[in-house]
């Protein structure tokens, strides 16, 4: 079985995500101005988002919508300061789940075609 590492790692850190953006939906209820049901209607959906994202990993629109996740996600400093700092710490994890996923893939698939190599160099 061959599982990409770099959609492992990015949908583990949109799950992880997920939770804090749902949190910011429950703590922003009495820190700003915005309504309870609208403060839960973000949060919870933003989460969603992110739950919905991990899955579509696989598709081709699937790792710029978690580009656009952590764009929200940065954004939403703009309701509650505090998630700046939170969203660019996400988004700095992304990035590097992403770059690092991609070359861990990368070295996965030489070192197979090296393995086949050696394979039919000797005879095993």
């Amino acid at each position: 079985m061959n599982r990409s590492t770099r959609r492992s790692i990015c949908a583990g850190m949109l799950a992880l995500q997920a939770v804090v953006l749902f949190l910011f939906g429950v703590v922003s209820i009495g820190t700003t101005d915005i309504g309870a049901g609208t403060s839960l209607a973000m949060g919870t959906g933003l989460a969603v988002l992110c739950v919905l994202t991990a899955g579509l990993l696989g598709r081709p629109f699937g790792y710029p919508l978690g580009w656009l996740v952590q764009a929200l996600s940065v954004a939403l400093g703009l309701v509650v300061t505090p998630m700046f700092f939170l969203g660019v710490v996400f988004a700095a994890l992304w990035a590097g789940a992403y770059v690092l996923g991609t070359r861990i893939d990368r070295e996965k698939a030489e070192r197979v075609v090296l393995e086949e190599r050696w394979q039919a160099e000797h005879g095993r």
